[in-house]
């Protein structure tokens, strides 16, 4: 089993990779978006990610996904990475950060 410290710093990557990651309509990172619901990370190092879109209709619903995953995977000490792409529930901007509201003018 991995040692608890190790996989905080482990996940402090993987955020540090998902905030490289920019929906190009939102001048913000899906991370501080809100966009990522949950990363699990397994004792083998295998990542699992479930995110969503702000819409279904998102120009970059194939790419995005696929860029996260990319990213992550580059990480060092990541094995694998599994996204799931879940539309419930609902995007919507009460689930960005402060920071992304400040950015965006809405604070």
């Amino acid at each position: 089993m991995a040692e608890t410290s190790d996989m905080e710093e482990l996940m402090e990557k993987i955020m540090d990779a998902l905030r490289t990651c920019y929906d190009p309509e939102i001048p913000v990172n899906i991370y501080e978006l809100g966009l990522i619901y949950e990363v699990n990370i397994d004792d083998d190092h295998v990542v699992g990610i479930t995110m969503t879109l702000t819409s279904p209709a998102c120009p970059v619903a194939e790419s995005l996904p696929a860029e996260v995953e990319y990213k992550v995977r580059s990480v060092f000490g990541v094995k694998d990475v599994f996204i799931d792409v879940v539309w419930e529930p609902p995007w919507n901007p009460s689930l960005m950060s402060d920071e992304a509201k400040l950015e965006l003018g809405m604070l």
